[in-house]
C-alpha cells in the first residue's frame, strides 16, 4: 500500500465553504463513485464552538453493519447534552455507506474498510475510499473517537481500546469513562492505529452487537463522548466517572472443544472466578458433554450470541485486569440495579439464554474441562 504524508487541512473549511464560530453545517463528501458514474457521498456534520480549541472527529459505521455508533451520533447531534464552548466536532454518522446499504460489515469488493487505512489513491476500491476518508476527516482533527460494536454473532460489554503508550491518548481513554480499557495498538490498517501513527490520537468504543441500536450502548457512547470533550476543554462540566476502571492487556478467547449446543451461565461484563462455569456444552438431545470453566479470574469482555458451536468456535473473550479484582467486586456489589453498568449487563444478556449451572444434567456424566485458547 502506497504511503502518503498526511496534509493538515483547515477543520472549518469544507468544499470551499467556511463554518463560522458557533455554527453547525452539513457537507456531503464524495468518497467514491457508483458503477453508473454517480458520486457516492457521506454526510459530515461540522459543529464549531465559539472559541478556539481542539478539533475532534467522531466516526461510526466504519463497519457498515455496526449501528450503535450511528445511533449515538444521531442522539448527540439531534439532542446534544452539551453546548460546544470551544474547538470543533467533526461527526460522520455512517462512514462505510456502501456496507451500510447492504447491511454488511464489508465493502462490495469484499474488503474490510477498517483494515485499509491510511489507504492509497491508486489502490482498490476500499483503499481509495480509506484514503479520501483519512485525508478529509483525520486530516482535519487533533483527536479521534471511532464507535464500533462486536462482529456478527457476538456482543461486547462497552470497552475503550487505545494505545496507552501515547500519553495524550491514555488520559483521553481514562476520561472517556468506561469501566474497561483495553491497551492495544489496534489491527494493522485500522482507522485508530493509522490516525494515531500520524499524530491524531484516536480511541475506539466497542459496545453491543451489529444491526441494532441498543439504548445502553448508546448511553455509554454519549456519556463517553461528552466526557472526552469535557476533558479536552471543549465542553463545560464535570466528568462522569464509572464505578470502577481497569486496564486490560492480557486477554484470551475461550473456545469450544466439541460441536453441539451451549447453555450460558455468565453475561457480558460479568466478573468470574477461577474455574467458574461459563457455559455447559450439551448434545442436541440435551445430555451434558462438558462444562466450560474460566481458566482464571477475569471479566467477560465479549460473548458469542450463537448457542450452536463447532470445535474451535469462540464462546467468550475473557480479559484479565492489571488491577485487583477484589476491589472491582466490591465496587460492583455497591451498584444499584438501575445503574448504567447493571442495566447494560442486563440488556446485553437478552441476546443470550443465561441460567445457573446445573449440578447434574441428564444421564451422561458431566466431565469438566478448563477451556483453553
Amino acid at each position: 500500500m502506497a504511503k502518503k504524508k498526511l496534509e493538515r487541512k483547515d477543520p472549518h473549511r469544507w468544499l470551499g465553504k467556511t463554518v463560522a464560530a458557533g455554527e453547525h453545517r452539513t457537507f456531503q463528501v464524495t468518497v467514491s463513485s457508483s458503477y453508473l458514474g454517480a458520486d457516492i457521498t457521506i454526510p459530515i456534520v461540522v459543529w464549531r464552538g465559539l472559541k478556539p480549541g481542539p478539533s475532534v472527529f467522531l466516526t461510526a459505521a466504519v463497519h457498515g453493519d455496526e449501528l450503535n455508533g450511528t445511533g449515538a451520533v444521531h442522539q448527540l447531534l439531534s439532542s446534544p447534552p452539551f453546548a460546544l464552548r470551544a474547538g470543533t466536532l467533526i461527526s460522520a454518522p455512517v462512514v462505510n455507506l456502501l456496507g451500510f446499504e447492504r447491511h454488511s460489515r464489508y465493502l462490495p469488493d469484499r474488503r474490510d474498510l477498517n483494515r485499509m487505512f491510511p489507504g492509497s489513491s491508486r489502490g482498490s476500491l476500499a483503499s481509495r475510499m480509506a484514503r479520501v476518508i483519512f485525508d478529509e476527516i483525520v486530516g482535519r482533527a487533533d483527536f479521534g473517537i471511532d464507535l464500533h460494536t462486536a462482529a456478527l454473532h457476538r456482543t461486547n460489554f462497552p470497552n475503550v481500546r487505545a494505545d496507552l503508550s501515547v500519553p495524550a491518548l491514555a488520559s483521553l481513554a481514562r476520561a472517556f469513562g468506561t469501566e474497561l480499557i483495553v491497551d492495544s495498538l489496534g489491527p494493522s490498517g485500522s482507522l485508530r492505529r493509522s490516525a494515531t501513527k500520524v499524530g491524531c490520537p484516536t480511541l475506539i468504543l466497542e459496545a453491543g452487537e451489529v444491526w441494532k441500536v441498543e439504548p445502553a450502548a448508546v448511553a455509554y457512547a454519549v456519556r463517553g463522548v461528552t466526557n472526552a470533550l469535557i476533558h479536552l476543554g471543549m465542553v463545560e462540566g464535570e466528568l462522569e466517572r464509572p464505578p470502577y476502571q481497569v486496564t486490560l492487556q492480557d486477554r484470551r478467547w475461550i473456545r469450544a472443544r466439541h460441536g453441539g449446543f451451549l447453555r450460558f451461565h455468565v453475561s457480558p461484563g460479568e466478573l468470574v472466578d477461577r474455574h467458574q462455569p461459563i457455559a455447559t456444552h450439551t448434545r442436541l438431545t440435551g445430555e451434558t458433554v462438558s462444562q466450560i470453566k474460566a481458566p482464571r479470574g477475569g471479566i467477560i469482555l465479549s460473548m458469542t450470541t450463537l448457542p450452536s458451536v463447532a470445535p474451535g468456535d469462540p464462546i467468550c473473550h475473557l480479559a484479565f485486569p492489571q488491577e485487583d479484582l477484589r476491589k472491582v467486586e466490591q465496587a460492583v456489589r455497591r451498584l444499584e440495579n438501575d445503574s448504567l453498568h447493571e442495566q447494560t449487563r442486563e440488556d446485553l444478556a437478552t441476546s443470550l439464554n443465561v441460567s445457573p449451572p446445573a449440578t447434574h444434567d441428564g444421564p451422561a456424566k458431566p466431565p469438566t474441562a478448563v477451556a483453553e485458547d
